[in-house]
């Protein structure tokens, strides 16, 4: 085995050598992909012809939309039960920042982030000087910050948030 004793060779990162690395802890590589069984096993054939409930599926898919709707409705009137204290939501076209009793929520196109409050060790924010941005950055106790940015439609909007955000923070953020 061959050793370079050069102090001038610069270290090589896993991360350039190596595609499956993953610098962040818990993070976990891809699963493999698994095999499918063959459908002949998987599920037994059915006769439309025999079957009885194949016939009465029309009419059960007439009456799924109002059976949704129903669903919806109570899931909706279930979510502002929960909801007693205050909440701070704001959104733009791309991305929202909501504070609740859950914790802290960033979303951004498709992507999401939780966070609750037990990991949570300090909230800033950072409403923008110049323009219509405001920034909220959410540092967790692991050393580790996550920040997001929502674009307010007026100025006047984006110096109302830092208050709610305040009041909502006092509400749930216990100082330790």
């Amino acid at each position: 085995m061959e050793q370079s004793i050069d102090s001038n060779k610069k270290p090589e990162f896993a991360a350039g050598t190596d595609p499956a690395f993953i610098p962040l802890p818990g993070l976990a590589a891809p699963a493999a992909t698994r095999k499918t069984e063959p459908e002949s096993e998987a599920a037994p054939e059915t006769d439309p012809e025999t079957d009885p409930e194949l016939d009465e599926a029309p009419e059960a898919a007439a009456e799924a939309p109002e059976a949704e709707a129903d669903a919806v409705a109570d899931a909706e009137g279930e979510a502002e039960d929960a909801e007693d204290g205050p909440v701070f939501e704001i959104s733009d076209r791309r991305g929202s920042i909501r504070v609740a009793r859950e914790g802290v929520r960033f979303t951004l196109d498709d992507q999401e982030a939780d966070f609750d409050w037990s990991e949570i060790g300090a909230v800033e924010m950072n409403p923008a000087r110049f323009g219509r941005r405001f920034t909220v950055t959410v540092h967790l106790s692991s050393r580790r910050w996550f920040n997001a940015e929502v674009e307010a439609a007026s100025r006047a909007q984006l110096k109302e948030w830092p208050a709610e955000l305040d009041a909502v923070l006092d509400a749930y953020f216990e100082e330790s």
